[in-house]
Formats: C-alpha cells, structure tokens, sequence
C-alpha cells in the first residue's frame, strides 16, 4: 500500500513539474509589425465616381401631332439624314375627312352669315342674329384652321441634319398622339454628354458647374474634361435614382456614338460635411469592413497599440478614400498589418 502510495504522489510531482516546464516555454504576444501614415486634416471636397452613357444635347424624339395608322417609316437606324427631309408618314384617310369637314362647315357658315347680312340690311333679320352668324363663321375658320394644322403633322421632317438613332415604332402601327417615332441627334453638332444616374446623397453632393474627368471606353489611357450641365431634380420613376448629365468641354473625343459607356469622376464644389469641416484622404488598404458610407480603420497615438474606430466615408478618388469623421482625435492611421490587429493589440512600427 504504502508504495502505490509513493508511486501515485511522485507522478503528480513529475506531472506538476512537467507543466510548469510547459508554461515557462509560452513565449510572450508578438508585436504586429505595421507601417503608420501620419494624418493630416485638408480642407477638400469630394470625388465622387459615376458611369453612365453618352448621348447628345440635340437628340430630339420625332412624333406625331395627331394619332392614326403609320403609313410609311422612310428611314432606318443609322441612317444620316437632312433638314427637311421626310422621314415618317401617317395614315392620310382619317385626317383628309376631318380637313374636308372643316372646309365644309366653313362654307356653310359663310353662307349662312351672307344672308344673315342681307336679312339685316333689309330689317328682317335682328342684329343679334347677324352677330350669331358672325360667330359662327369665325369658329367654323379657327377649326379649318386646326384642322390644316394637323394634317400638316401627319408627316415627320427632320428637324436638322443628323443621324437617326433608335426607330422606336413600326409601320402599320396604330399610334396615339405625342408617341415617340423616332429618335434623332445633330451631325456631330451638339455637345456630347455623359449621362448617369446618382444616389441621394450623391445628388446632395453635386452642383451644377461642378468639374469632372471623364474617360471613354473607345479612347483608352485618355483622360476628357466636363462640366456637371443638368441637375434633375426629381428621381426618374424609370430607375428610381436622380439623373446628371455630364457635358464635355474640352477636346471632342473622335471615336465616340450614341449609347457608348463611359465614366467619370465628379470634383464636388461643396466639401463634404464632418464634425471639423475638413477631410481626410487615406489608401484603399487601410480601411477595413467597408459598409455603404461607413467603415472601419486602425490608428495609433502613442506607437504601442493599435485602436480600432468607426469613420464616415464621403467619397473615392481613383486610389484613395476620403473620410469624413472619425479621425478628429487620431495621430497616425496604420496602413499596413491591420488584418492582423484587433483593439488594442500591440504593434511594432517597421519602415
């Protein structure tokens, strides 16, 4: 007994020992090694990316001012055409009787004012009557001449030299008054225009005048430049966003269309809103946790120990992120290890 005693105490001995042995091996938390970038506060306002496609300020919607049959669609897409020359054509029948009703109804009323006249030089007739005959005839006119007016409108002209677009309807067609037919632009004319559809806050952040860098697809490695021209201000129930257009005031771009997708980056003139009334620019890299117009970065102020805060974003340029709030009380923003940092773990600055 007294040796199984013995045996039993000398291995909690030996296990006691072994694990202090054990412990003593734990080698203390290892410094993160990370590279700082010193935070400096500026005064600059927002970059703010869009893409879009480019179209034209001249691009007209052709369309009939009365409905009816399509008779004839005389041009295709792409197709250039002249000032003047006819591109669509109504049904004729319907509008010629309403013409010839007209001319009809103006004939009798004129008839009928004559012998309103004679009746009145002979006394028969009462002065009311010959004004009432008056009027008649002076209506029965005004809707000759409307009349006319439409018939005129049964036919599409091409308002300017340009380039048909998009063929929007069909011979054949039965269509109501005001429906698109046809869609033009200028010979290379007008001001070509980038555009895009934006958030609230965006909008919120965009002014007319503002500046921009655009870029076409057609023309790689090229930077253009433009203006923020149009401002909508209700949202377009089509994509339920608000629309800008971007006009280009430089160089003309020489391989560019209608329909052509391209980019830009909008110069706000308003600088964004923070607590400070200034902005801080800082690497892609460093911000962590992104989520819509907020995300996460480390900072330190004494060089030992990271911290982890909330920051506002308000805005991207092409390789940095602008914050907003967040960093008013931070010294340095670590730029490099931040995946391996947790709130206060302890960091080692390396060059």
């Amino acid at each position: 007994m007294k040796l199984y005693i013995l045996l039993f105490s000398g291995a909690i001995g030996f296990s006691a020992c072994g694990a202090g042995s054990a412990a003593s091996e734990i080698p203390p938390q290892a410094d993160i090694p990370v590279k700082l970038l010193a935070l400096q506060s500026q005064s600059t306002a927002a970059s703010i990316p869009v893409s879009g496609v480019f179209t034209t300020d001249d691009e007209v919607l052709l369309s009939f001012k009365t409905g009816g049959i399509i008779q004839r669609i005389l041009v295709k897409e792409g197709d250039a055409i002249r000032q003047g020359q006819t591109v669509a054509i109504l049904n004729p029948v319907e509008i010629d009787a309403q013409v010839q009703q007209a001319q009809l109804a103006f004939e009798k009323a004129t008839r009928d004012h004559q012998r309103a006249t004679n009746l009145y030089n002979d006394s028969v007739a009462t002065l009311e009557q010959l004004q009432n005959a008056q009027t008649a005839k002076d209506i029965a006119q005004q809707q000759l001449k409307t009349a006319q007016f439409n018939r005129s409108h049964s036919v599409i002209t091409a308002p300017r030299n340009g380039f048909v677009l998009r063929k929007l309807a069909a011979e054949g067609q039965l269509v109501q008054p005001g429906t698109p037919i046809l869609q033009t632009n200028g010979a290379q004319s007008g001001n070509w225009l980038l555009r895009t559809s934006i958030s609230n806050k965006e909008w919120a952040a965009i002014r007319l005048q503002d500046t921009a860098s655009v870029e076409v697809e057609s023309v790689p490695g090229k930077t253009f430049t433009g203006l923020v021209s149009r401002r909508s201000e209700g949202i377009d129930p089509a994509t339920g966003s608000f629309a800008i257009d971007i006009r280009l005031t430089g160089e003309r771009p020489a391989n560019i269309a209608f329909g052509m997708f391209g980019k830009a980056v909008i110069h706000t003139a308003v600088q964004s809103k923070s607590t400070t009334g200034n902005t801080w620019s800082v690497p892609y890299d460093a911000v962590l946790d992104g989520d819509g117009n907020s995300g996460y970065v480390f900072i330190t102020n004494d060089g030992k120990k990271a911290q982890k805060v909330k920051v506002t974003i308000a805005g991207m340029e092409k390789d940095h992120v602008i914050i907003s709030q967040g960093l008013e009380n931070a010294r340095q923003l670590i730029i490099s290890g931040s995946a391996y940092l947790t709130d206060s773990s302890t960091i080692r600055i390396i060059q």
